[in-house]
């Protein structure tokens, strides 16, 4: 028998003690929770993505009576940046989400949006900071890698 481990380094920073390079990510993505249209989950999830050229774009869920036609917020703002800026890695993306009008404490990217960061990852050969963006911490994972560390690969 072979054991094999994985292991997820993530670093847990107060609000107040966030790099300075992620603060208006984070920002721009608890914003975009409000403007998601989620009649039904009643979930907003918001998402912003700094690009390698500096450029942030942002992306919220969009749901669909027609379950699940919908899209989240994280493939929202991947898709949109991959059709505006197709040759510009992605740096980090920030994910915030707030429910009842009250942010969460922790958010996590579900499993086709995983699949859909490391695709990303994989296109630019580049990884990509992920920030989960809680109520009280913010949580940096370095790679969507270790997200999902059995992922579909080409």
């Amino acid at each position: 028998m072979k054991e094999i481990i994985f292991e997820t380094k993530i670093r847990t920073y107060p609000l107040a003690e966030l790099p300075d390079e992620f603060k208006e990510l984070t920002r721009l993505s608890i914003l975009a929770t409000r403007d998601a249209y989620a009649p039904y989950s009643k979930f907003q999830v918001g998402a912003a993505l700094l690009l390698e050229n500096g450029v942030i774009v942002t992306g919220n869920n969009q749901e669909n009576v027609a379950y699940p036609s919908g899209l989240c917020a994280e493939r929202v703002a991947l898709f949109y940046a991959g059709a505006q800026y197709p040759d510009v890695a992605v740096y980090a993306i920030a994910i915030a989400a707030q429910t009842k009008g009250e942010r969460v404490e922790m958010i996590t990217p579900c499993g086709a949006c995983r699949q859909v960061l490391l695709e990303t990852e994989n296109r630019y050969k580049r990884p990509m900071k992920v920030l989960l963006c809680g109520r009280t911490q913010i949580y940096i994972v370095e790679s969507a890698t270790s997200l999902l560390p059995l992922s579909f690969n080409g």
